[in-house]
């Protein structure tokens, strides 16, 4: 097994932690900051849009499982690439859409998935995902891990994320985790 190590950021990280969580060959997801100027920041101070972080996920992945460009996939199928700064009702840098790199090879992948993209016309819009080399990670207040696994019936969790989980089945079903085998 060969783990490598992704870091997105995409609007919510409660979001994409969910989504991340149920493919196949994904060893862990854990949400956090990265991106920023402040050392250690609290959510309190994310949520200002003053520390230039965003909320991120870092996920662990068997590439022998799925590959990064799948990954980048299915990240650019749940949220909304073409908006700077925002995901739906969630406005602020700390929501952008963001792909750190860890190396040159996941750099020229995401650079690639993003001209394969916009070339298809998938959006009217160009992509406005950054791609930069990874910074710091720094994980997630503990109350923030699980989010969607512990509050499913959460006002939040039902309106923005169960929506992003039926469209991940709906159009990645062969990358999902058969949830027997996750929870053995």
């Amino acid at each position: 097994m060969a783990i490598t190590i992704a870091t997105l950021g995409g609007g919510c990280f409660w979001c994409l932690e969910a989504v991340f969580q149920a493919l196949a060959g994904v060893e862990s997801v854990h949400s956090g900051y990265a991106g920023g100027q402040l050392a250690n920041p609290t959510y309190q101070q994310i949520c200002t849009g003053t520390t230039g972080h965003a909320e991120v996920v870092q996920i662990a992945f068997d590439d022998q499982v799925i590959d990064y460009e799948t990954l980048l996939n299915v990240f650019f199928s749940l949220h909304d690439p073409t908006t700077r700064d925002r995901q739906g009702a969630d406005v602020g840098s700390q929501y952008r859409s963001v792909i750190f790199h860890h190396d040159d090879q996941q750099r020229a992948v995401a650079e690639s998935v993003v001209t394969r993209l916009n070339a298809g016309g998938l959006w009217p819009e160009p992509i406005v995902t950054q791609i930069e080399p990874v910074p710091t990670f720094y994980p997630a207040e503990r109350y923030h891990r699980d989010y969607y696994r512990r509050y499913p019936t959460q006002g939040y969790c039902q309106a923005v994320i169960a929506p992003k989980l039926a469209k991940l089945r709906r159009s990645f079903r062969d990358l999902i985790v058969d949830e027997e085998r996750r929870s053995a």
